[in-house]
């Protein structure tokens, strides 16, 4: 044998000496059953529950023992522990349970497989969720500050809103404020509440205003509130020596759909009238 036949010969032995054993650990695999498939996918309306299969194969020389679980969407599992033999293959049957009142739209979630060594191994699944999209929101709590008006947006449909805002101020001499509309920078899931700033930093010192806040987003989505301001210069106030003028001033009162209540946001010289279209009744909030 040649010099150069030992040397190949020798390296050869040596790559085979280093290579890794591939374990039992390390030699299984999670998948949707019937290959083809890189993820699961479900679709169903509210209530109703989807079936389907994932395949633990363990090409190993040693048995390996599997938990499942899911994650992101309820799944439930024929068997949460699945003990697979050596170059064997499991079948697992599973479902997806679409909770009732869930609004339309795509939910993500995965299968999790996990060893006795802690080795994991996942599988996306995505969950579609049919049903009428309806499209709806409220603006609420409106109130205005020294610098800003804060308000409320709710999102009373079944379909993610991006929505659109106009602000209108009318005082006793005329127009204050006229923003024409423009886009939020939020995204509204269905049943989400969100609380926003719109900020007014050369408000009036002395007015009565009404302040109109109309709210739009697509799917014919839209709602209006109204909130009335007066505006005191309370230094003024004092020097005048006007206690009278100031307690006057110290009421605020609420009007909200006809009622009355008090303002618990701490300015008492603002006098707040929210007027609403009626809410419909998508998702919960």
């Amino acid at each position: 044998m040649s010099s150069a036949v030992r040397v190949l010969c020798l390296s050869l032995l040596l790559l085979l000496a280093v290579a890794p054993v591939a374990t039992a650990a390390e030699a299984w695999t999670v998948a949707p059953s019937g290959g083809g498939r890189p993820s699961f996918y479900a679709e169903g309306a509210p209530g109703t529950v989807q079936q389907d299969t994932v395949s633990v194969t363990n090409r190993g020389d040693e048995p390996v023992t599997v938990r499942l679980h899911g994650a992101g969407v309820p799944i439930a599992f024929a068997d949460s522990a699945v003990r697979v033999p050596a170059r064997t293959r499991a079948e697992v049957p599973f479902t997806v349970t679409v909770p009732p009142g869930t609004a339309p739209g795509d939910r993500s979630g995965e299968i999790v497989a996990r060893d006795t060594d802690g080795r994991a191994r996942t599988v996306p699944l995505r969950l579609r969720v049919t049903g009428p999209q309806l499209s709806a929101l409220t603006v609420e709590h409106v109130r205005v500050h020294p610098d800003r008006i804060t308000y409320e947006l709710v999102n009373r449909g079944t379909t993610t809103l991006a929505p659109s805002l106009a602000i209108r101020a009318d005082g006793v001499f005329g127009r204050l404020l006229d923003r024409a509309p423009r886009p939020l920078s939020v995204d509204l899931p269905p049943g989400s509440r969100t609380k926003l700033t719109e900020p007014w930093p050369d408000r009036p010192a002395l007015d009565a205003v009404d302040v109109r806040l109309t709210v739009t987003a697509a799917g014919g989505a839209s709602d209006t509130a109204r909130v009335s301001a007066r505006f005191v210069p309370w230094g003024a106030v004092a020097g005048v020596g006007g206690f009278v003028v100031a307690a006057v001033g110290a009421l605020s009162v609420v009007r909200h759909r006809g009622g009355r209540r008090p303002d618990g946001d701490g300015e008492p010289t603002e006098t707040e009238q929210h007027c609403k279209q009626a809410e419909l009744t998508g998702a919960g909030t």
